[in-house]
């Protein structure tokens, strides 16, 4: 056991007890309470000693402990090679009287053979993260049943399970699952769809006999899921239902989670839950961890799906599940329910309290074991556009399961592309060039910013511009403010339209602007990003996280372009709190009404952050669509400049700035999940989750929620 209490720390990626291979790094953090700065941290295997790498940056423990100075500054790294068989990892820090601390002991298991195929990387991977965080043990179910119980002014929450011939092992374990959970208050309403196996019934009444809960209805016919479903509902007295397939599974708490958030939030309308997979064997694998409520998603994906927990109600006021929608009715009932009560009564409890069996068969395998599901998540966003009366041009599959929206744009508004630039003619060439060559929108005009250029070669190329009638030169002279320099180019632009777009961007397909637009002038819309890659075709930007690394990061960043991770969200539309304004579309009257750019805070860094979120503060939703696509070579004009030392004091006090200005959005952004890690931008999985900040988010909501707001997205355009 750790013996100074005074000496904060972490591992941040828990080493696995059974190891794949000899080696391993141990990545954490440490930090003395008392102030006093750390010698050294250090790694002892029996008389190996491996020295760590430290004074890794932490901006988030810095922001948590502003008075701790090391705080900001105590990551550590340490590469060790364990001997073959069981030995234990001391980890220890030195502190500043020279004695060593002795901070976390790691038994491990090496192989006696270390088979180069078989390695993996230590700590990453899924099945340790629910080893060290997401295991309910007896003792857990002990007290989780305690205080299921002990909440006795709790909800009632039907359980609808509709039924065709299940394989009678996975129907026993869905009651199962039913039945032992740790919220007390329930009732299961199973509807047989006229199952031919006669063992199907015999099972279901068993189970009914032997506990009142359990509610049955035969249906004389087969009718389907949205039948079966409705049956189901028709039998449910509950005030909340929660929908459960046939061969799936409820966790032990899962019931316990929603009637908490229910009481808690006795407004909400649907709450829904993150989820994973199961494979035969009971492994568990490919989780989805979402984000809130994110309309362009649920245009894109049932992002809501499992676990779903809606207000009775409401969905008997809508009509129940609908007819036609067989495969997506969840999804269809999920975007009536929005239309009904809008966002601010929609709640997401970011852990994984279902479980989808992976079976053959199942749509848990994939859309394509059953192809009419696909077809159905068209049909239902597009009733929903339509009901809704948003105009577009259609709606496609583009991937199963997964849709692009194409918005309508029937009078193409004029857009001011806006370049600010200066000097490194080669870059802006490619730019320039790119952009005239590679977009085929009818009505644009490029804007180019000149802040100061004197090389010969770039004065050349500017009035070369100017004089085919290529471009407009806007020459605005003085210190580099990134800010300021867009904010005068759309204060002089009379376009309803402004893209702002970095000077070391290299468009790659012709409709990008085209796609872009359409998204900025729906009416709920503030800013548009896009898909942006390195030059060597890695993933650049799909979307900023705010308190990533401290401040902001790019969600996925340096990942292949065929990452398919969380739910696939790198491929389709969806809303993030904030896009790069290194390629972003916004509408002038938009961009005018919250201020534009802060040019006095922000004059380089993370003005577009704060841009968004002040976009988002005034009820717009920003949009990142992976359907215009560009290389960016990121900061490649500014990059001397960052390395100075004036360069980093200027970028740590932007940090501070954005982290003050914006607290809730940098300790929870809503588009992301808490599950996930800040220290990489990956998408990689947190070593601990941040679960903390989601409970403080979700407790200051509570106290807010005796006002409830009116639903927020400027409409639903």
């Amino acid at each position: 056991m750790p013996e100074s209490p005074v000496v904060l720390h972490a591992i941040e990626f828990p080493v696995e007890r059974k190891l794949h291979s000899r080696k391993l790094t141990i990545h954490g953090w440490c930090f003395d309470l008392t102030g006093e700065f750390l010698k050294g941290v250090r790694a002892t295997v029996g008389e190996q000693i491996f020295t760590a790498r430290r004074k890794r940056p932490r901006p988030y423990l810095g922001y948590r402990y502003p008075d701790h100075p090391e705080a900001a500054v105590s990551g550590f790294q340490i590469d060790v090679e364990v001997p073959r068989g069981r030995s234990i990892i001391q980890v220890e820090c030195k502190r500043s009287d020279g004695r060593w601390v002795l901070l976390e002991e790691l038994p491990v298991a090496a192989p006696w053979i270390a088979w180069p195929w078989k390695q993996k990387v230590s700590g990453q991977d899924y099945e340790t993260w629910v080893h060290h965080y997401d295991t309910i043990h007896a003792d857990d179910l002990v007290k989780l049943r305690q205080t299921g119980a002990a909440l006795t002014d709790g909800p009632l929450i039907s359980v609808l399970l509709p039924v065709y011939n299940t394989p009678l092992r996975w129907l026993k374990r869905v009651i199962e699952t039913v039945l032992g959970q740790a919220y007390p208050k329930w009732e299961l309403c199973i509807a047989d769809d006229a199952s031919p196996d006669p063992q199907v019934r015999k099972t279901i009444e068993s189970y009914a006999a032997g506990d009142p809960r359990i509610k049955v209805v035969f249906r004389p016919s087969n009718g389907h899921i949205v039948a079966a479903t409705n049956s189901a509902l028709e039998l449910a007295t509950g005030s909340f239902v929660a929908l459960l397939d046939h061969d799936d599974e409820l966790r032990p708490h899962a019931l316990l989670e929603m009637a908490r958030e229910i009481m808690g939030n006795p407004e909400a309308a649907l709450i829904y839950s993150d989820e994973d997979h199961l494979d035969e064997a009971g492994v568990r694998y490919a989780p989805y961890f979402k984000p809130d409520f994110n309309y362009d998603l649920l245009l894109s994906q049932n992002c809501v799906c499992h676990l779903g927990v809606y207000r009775a109600d409401l969905v008997r006021q809508l009509g129940g599940f609908r007819a036609g929608t067989e495969g997506a009715q969840d999804w269809d009932l999920a975007l009536r329910v929005f239309e009904a009560v809008g966002r601010d009564r929609i709640h997401h409890i970011p852990k994984i309290l279902y479980h989808w069996r992976s079976i053959e068969g199942s749509t848990a395998r994939g859309v394509s074991e059953k192809s009419y599901a696909s077809s159905a998540g068209r049909k239902v966003v597009e009733d929903h556009l339509s009901r809704t009366n948003q105009a577009v041009e259609g709606v496609e599959e583009v991937k199963q399961g997964h849709l692009r929206v194409r918005w309508s744009l029937p009078n193409p508004p004029p857009v001011a592309i806006i370049i600010p630039t200066r000097n490194f003619r080669h870059l802006l060439e490619v730019a320039v060039e790119s952009v005239l060559a590679r977009t085929d929108y009818p009505n644009f005009r490029l804007v180019i910013v000149d802040n100061d250029s004197n090389e010969e070669s770039t004065l050349d190329y500017l009035a070369s511009l100017q004089a085919q009638g290529k471009a407009d030169v806007l020459r605005i002279p003085g210190p580099f403010n990134y800010s300021l320099l867009n904010n005068r180019a759309v204060a002089a632009c009379t376009e309803p339209v402004v893209c702002l777009l970095n000077n070391d961007i290299e468009i790659h397909e012709r409709d990008w602007l085209r796609e872009m637009v359409s998204q900025a002038v729906r009416p709920g819309v503030g800013a548009v990003g896009t898909k942006l890659y390195y030059p060597d075709g890695r993933i650049q930007h799909a979307g900023v996280i705010l308190g990533m690394g401290g401040a902001a990061g790019h969600f996925l960043k340096g990942c292949d372009s065929s990452n398919e991770s969380h739910g696939g969200r790198l491929h389709v539309c969806q809303n993030f709190s904030a896009v790069t304004a290194a390629c972003l579309v916004v509408e002038r009257r938009k961009y005018l009404e919250v201020g534009g750019l802060d040019e006095g805070d922000f004059k380089v860094a993370f003005n577009d952050i704060d841009f968004c979120l002040k976009l988002d503060d005034a009820g717009y939703r920003n949009v990142y669509t992976p359907f215009a696509e560009m290389s960016h070579h990121e900061s490649a004009s500014r990059g001397a400049e960052e390395r100075t030392d004036a360069g980093k004091e200027r970028a740590t006090r932007e940090t501070m700035l954005l982290r003050q200005k914006w607290q809730p959005y940098c300790e929870a952004d809503p588009a992301f999940n808490v599950n996930l890690s800040m220290v990489h931008e990956d998408g990689s999985l947190g070593f601990p989750p941040r679960i903390g900040e989601w409970q403080t988010r979700r407790e200051k909501r509570r106290s807010e929620s005796s006002a409830l707001l009116p639903p927020r997205g400027g409409g639903l355009g």
